[in-house]
């Protein structure tokens, strides 16, 4: 199994290009299953989950063909209606392609899902939805069995915010018969990627980014060109951990509009940004200040950025409270970065973090992907050597990160 091996106490300088959204990538994907012609993706990250989903895809009869810059979809020739739990346990994501495939092919058998365990995210919402636009849906032998002869537009709405949620019903309603109208849904920039890209292919898709996403389903798509936008969470990830260290960095090929909540807290703990088109410079020149957080669906403080922020706040000046509203397990980074001397108490969905002067080195073990990013973020501030194990987490949602982070000057590596 293999491990990062960090050696803390250097200050991240330099420029670093962000990769695409793994969180856009992955629904974009699962859209070309709605047409017979080429999708054309740019920008595609090289990460776990993304080679997980390509290969599910690929088990069902995709075409994927790399061609220099772009990537290739044509799935012209699916045959297989099946998404296979050695598949899905990885990966929570390949339900995504539940709703395609039945509005396009009138049937899907999809395991349920696995991956992170970071709470319960349950797929009933995808459920209830299907069955309100006509489909017959049968739980059997741990498998969603879905039939539809052709898809109704409904009026759905979602008792929680459900990315992946909105983000199936938006797709299986482009094929449908009539107007679906999904109310309550998530707002995430990753939801407008996917509108934007299904739009490319000829749906009729207006609302996105607000809660109320209109969707006027056709008869058929056609094959698009389409860029995947920058990760937002990447970003966020290089920018706290430029912080932590009290370095200087620019990032690339980067939005600083998705960030508004991630920089306003970064600015809070002290650091100077500035923002040129799709560039974000970060300078820190002191300690951090401590600051409190409460996550909640966009366009508030995003769930994923958490972990990452608490680590910053074991280093920073002062005391701060995190609150976790989306995810109920979402704190087990916790007791791994006391190993490192974090003093951080928890009750319920509550963390209180008093900052400390210096973190220790030690080993540590990733229980979730941004979990294990905070974890690496305290080891290039910790005193000594911290060796991060279970980092397949890691690589499933970051492009590269220790070959990024040596580039900026930081002392780690990958070891077996």
């Amino acid at each position: 199994m293999q491990k990062l091996a960090i050696q803390g106490g250097n200050r991240l300088n330099g420029e670093v290009r962000i990769s695409g959204a793994k969180n856009a990538a992955l629904p974009i994907m699962c859209a070309s299953l709605l047409a017979a012609d080429d999708l054309i993706l740019a920008n595609l990250p090289d990460m776990h989950d993304v080679a997980t989903m390509g290969k599910l895809l690929q088990q069902m009869g995709v075409k994927i063909e790399p061609d220099g810059q772009t990537t290739r979809f044509n799935a012209a020739h699916v045959d297989k209606l099946e998404a296979p739990y050695d598949m899905v346990k990885t990966m929570r994501a390949a339900i995504l392609v539940l709703g395609p495939l039945v509005a396009r092919f009138g049937e899907a058998r999809v395991s349920l899902p696995g991956g992170c365990a970071i709470g319960s995210r349950p797929v009933d919402l995808h459920i209830k939805g299907l069955q309100a636009m006509g489909a017959e849906i049968h739980i059997e032998h741990g498998y969603i069995h879905a039939t539809a002869s052709r898809l109704k537009g409904a009026r759905i709405c979602f008792d929680l915010v459900s990315v992946t949620g909105t983000e199936n019903l938006m797709m299986a309603a482009a094929l449908a018969d009539g107007v679906t109208v999904l109310e309550n849904a998530a707002r995430e920039p990753e939801v407008i990627d996917l509108a934007v890209c299904l739009r490319a292919m000829g749906a009729k898709v207006s609302g996105d980014g607000t809660d109320t996403i209109t969707i006027t389903g056709v008869d058929k798509l056609h094959g698009a060109s389409h860029r995947i936008m920058p990760d937002r969470i990447e970003s966020g990830t290089f920018l706290v951990a430029a912080a932590a260290t009290g370095g200087k960095i620019v990032l690339t090929d980067a939005r600083a509009d998705i960030l508004d909540n991630v920089l306003d807290k970064l600015r809070e703990a002290g650091a100077k940004i500035e923002v040129s088109g799709d560039r974000i410079e970060l300078e820190m020149d002191r300690r951090p200040t401590a600051v409190n957080l409460r996550t909640a669906p966009y366009p508030a403080f995003p769930t994923d950025m958490q972990a990452q922020f608490m680590a910053l706040n074991t280093i920073a000046e002062g005391s701060a409270i995190v609150v976790e509203t989306i995810f109920e397990n979402r704190f087990m980074h916790v007791q791994e970065l006391r190993r490192l001397g974090a003093q951080i108490d928890v009750e319920g969905n509550t963390a209180v973090i008093k900052g400390c002067a210096q973190l220790e080195g030690a080993t540590v073990m990733a229980t979730d992907l941004r979990a294990s990013a905070s974890l690496v973020i305290a080891g290039l501030v910790a005193q000594g050597e911290t060796v991060v194990d279970r980092i397949y987490h890691l690589d499933r949602g970051y492009e590269h990160i220790e070959a990024k982070l040596s580039a900026l000057g930081a002392q780690i590596r990958r070891i077996k």
